[in-house]
Formats: C-alpha cells, sequence, structure tokens
C-alpha cells in the first residue's frame, strides 16, 4: 500500500506598520495562509513584527528572521512565504539567514496558483508572461535554472553580469514571443466577440472565492468549475441565457484578490475584455466574509484599472447562509461593532443608502433565486427593448 506523500510545510510572515489595523494583518495572514493551501501547501503558523517601515535590504528585522530560521529548522518546514512582494535583494538577503527553507513572496505563491489552475493554452501563456515578467528584475542567482532551460548550449563560465545580461536576454525574447502569441489569439477572440451579435452582455466580477461559478452554474444551467478555494476560475467562460423568452451572454471571469499582481494584472487585461465591454457587471460579494466591504473596494479598484468603473453594477451578495453575527448585549457600555450587525440591519444600513440595486441570495441553498433570476431579467430585457424596439412579445 503507498504512502500518501504529506503536504510541504509553510510559515507566513507579515509586519505591522505604523497606523496599521492589527486585525487586519491577521486576516491578510489567514488569507495568504489560504492561498498557500490552495497551492498544496499545509499552514503551520505566522510570524509578525512590528516596523516602523519594511527593511529595504532584509523586509524584517534580522533577528526576528533568525527566530524563524531557527523555527523553520527545528519543525521541518519547507516554505516561508512573506505577505509583501520581496525585491531581488530582499529575498537572497532573507536565504541567507533562512538558510533550510525556501523564501518566496506573496506574488510568487500567487504566480504559482495561476500555473496550476491554468487549463487552456492562452491561460498557460497569459501566466508565463506574468512570470517571466516577475522573474526578469530577479535573474541575479538564477542563472544556472535558466541555463538548464536553455539546454546547455553555449559557455557556462561567467557566473558575474555577462552571464545575467545573456539570462536577461533570452527572458527578454521569451516575453517578447509571447506578447506576439497572445495578440494573435486576441484578435480571434475578438473577432469571435464581435460575431456574437448585439445581444445584451453580462458579467460576473468580484473577488475570488465569493461564488462566482456556482452562480454561473445556476443561471447558465453549465458545468464551470467551482470549488472552496482561491481562483478556481482562471479561464473566461461565457454561455448563452434565456429567461423567459430573454437571451443574453453571461461571462464568469478570474477573480480579483488584493495585492494582486501587477503581472497578472497586466497579463490579464485582455481576458477581463468581456468585463470592459459587458452592458453590467454582477458583482459578487461574499457576505460571510468579516471585511467583505474592503473586498468591495478590491474589486472597485481593479475595475477602475483596467477601465470598466463606468458599468452598470448590480450587486449580488451571496452566502447569507454562512453569514453570523455576535449577539449585542443591549446594557452593554460598548457601542456597537460590525460583528454585531444582524443581518436586517445590514441590509438597512449603507447598503440601503448607496442606491445601488442589490439582492442577498445563497446559491448553495438557491435562497432568492428565482428574485435573482427576475431581478436580471428586468435589467436585461429593458437593454433588449432599447435594440430590438419591434420585439414587443418580450415583455
Amino acid at each position: 500500500m503507498e504512502e500518501t506523500q504529506q503536504p510541504d510545510k509553510a510559515v507566513f510572515v507579515g509586519i505591522i506598520k505604523q497606523n496599521d489595523d492589527e486585525l487586519k494583518v491577521k486576516e491578510y495572514l489567514d488569507e495568504l495562509d489560504f492561498l498557500a493551501m490552495t497551492a498544496g501547501f499545509e499552514g503551520d503558523r505566522h510570524f509578525i513584527q512590528r516596523v516602523e517601515k519594511p527593511s529595504n535590504a532584509t523586509y524584517i528585522g534580522t533577528g526576528k528572521l533568525e527566530e524563524i530560521g531557527s523555527y523553520c529548522e527545528e519543525n521541518g518546514i519547507k516554505y516561508c512565504i512573506f505577505d509583501d512582494e520581496l525585491s531581488g535583494m530582499q529575498q537572497r538577503n532573507i536565504e541567507k539567514i533562512i538558510k533550510c527553507a525556501v523564501v518566496i513572496d506573496r506574488t510568487s505563491l500567487i504566480l504559482e496558483i495561476f500555473a496550476q489552475r491554468a487549463k487552456t493554452s492562452y491561460a498557460k501563456m497569459q501566466v508565463e508572461l506574468a512570470r517571466y515578467n516577475y522573474m526578469l528584475p530577479r535573474l541575479a542567482g538564477m542563472w544556472t535554472h535558466l541555463e538548464r532551460q536553455r539546454g546547455g548550449r553555449g559557455t557556462r563560465g561567467g557566473m558575474g553580469e555577462t552571464q545575467i545580461e545573456v539570462d536577461r536576454r533570452i527572458v527578454k525574447q521569451r516575453i517578447d514571443r509571447l506578447r506576439e502569441q497572445l495578440k494573435k489569439v486576441d484578435r480571434q477572440m475578438s473577432t469571435q466577440r464581435s460575431n456574437r451579435g448585439q445581444l445584451v452582455r453580462l458579467a460576473l466580477v468580484g473577488y475570488t472565492n465569493v461564488g462566482k461559478s456556482t452562480i454561473m452554474n445556476m443561471l447558465a444551467k453549465s458545468d464551470v468549475f467551482a470549488e472552496n478555494k482561491l481562483f478556481a476560475t482562471l479561464d473566461t467562460t461565457v454561455r448563452k441565457v434565456v429567461i423567459e423568452n430573454v437571451p443574453f451572454l453571461l461571462s464568469d471571469t478570474v477573480g480579483f484578490i488584493r495585492k494582486l499582481p501587477t503581472q497578472l494584472i497586466e497579463a490579464f487585461k485582455s481576458t477581463l475584455d468581456e468585463v470592459r465591454e459587458a452592458d453590467i457587471l454582477l458583482h459578487v460579494v461574499d457576505i460571510s466574509q468579516p471585511d467583505f466591504e474592503e473586498q468591495m473596494q478590491v474589486v472597485e479598484k481593479t475595475l477602475q484599472e483596467i477601465g470598466a468603473n463606468n458599468k452598470p453594477i448590480f450587486v449580488i451578495f451571496n452566502k447569507i447562509d454562512a453569514y453570523h453575527y455576535e449577539e449585542y448585549d443591549e446594557f452593554s457600555l460598548e457601542p456597537k461593532t460590525k460583528l454585531n450587525r444582524t443581518l436586517e440591519e445590514l441590509k438597512h444600513s449603507w447598503i440601503a443608502q448607496e442606491k445601488t440595486p442589490c439582492i442577498f441570495i445563497s446559491a448553495k441553498n438557491k435562497t432568492n433565486l428565482p428574485k435573482l433570476r427576475h431581478d436580471i431579467y428586468k435589467m436585461v430585457a429593458e437593454i433588449h427593448a432599447g435594440r430590438y424596439p419591434f420585439n414587443n412579445f418580450l415583455w
């Protein structure tokens, strides 16, 4: 009987700067832990240090790094993952102190997940482009790995600037080749989108793991991969949906995340054309998350970065089945906090004042699904009637 291979253990490192919310930093590390689990690691321990600002040389203090290194050595920890992007110099200096574990940063971890999750050749090219863009400024000390990829051609001498320049040229050539290949595919996809006619387009957007694919499957009766892991969906999926004789196109897109690597935003901009060209954005929010408001802000900021922040938005607050709150003691002298809000109180908070169309559902339990379908029907039918004014049967 074969033994099941145990996942590699990882520790996580974050910092609390001046004016930082300690609870937020812990939430970020919890998310980093979840990212690591998605990548196949087993989370072990969180290390946090208060600093005035990150060290340019080692990110955190050398004393703390020595403590982390000792812990990793004593407990068989293979990976040490930092919650921010490290510069090449920071990573090399940290590795000199933490010798027993592989040092990676949040960006590298997300890129690894994207590489694991990419299924189509298009998604694989996008991720490969992002990885090379990440690698380019960090080539010092990595030349032997690249030399193996080159198949051993050429000289292996000269570990100084000459070899690094050779490697930079190799990487830049690969980046240029990938960009050219992606441009060709982008043109094909643009043609496909233009051939869809004037059907109304809706795009599901939101933070990663909020239930977009589950909602897609319910509305389109499709089989889009959905899993309780971050970035379960990378490739944009488009399905034709008909509600009460009104047809429209619904697309499911890659989820957003805080501190999303700039390399990935750049690489996936073409995929997110579905978002930019949509008539309506369905912003899905996991309301069971304590920091769902911050997650909404991350999505809104990312939409702005890709030039899609001027679209009509319909907010779908999902996972009401998992929403919980702490009972508030009316005799307490402490003021109510966000954790004390009931779902009804939350509905009548800033959410009501925003005047943005929204609905509260549970995709898992199919709660409010009929109303969701009706609300979508009304929005789509209104646009549809403007494009096809003689199709009065739609009303």
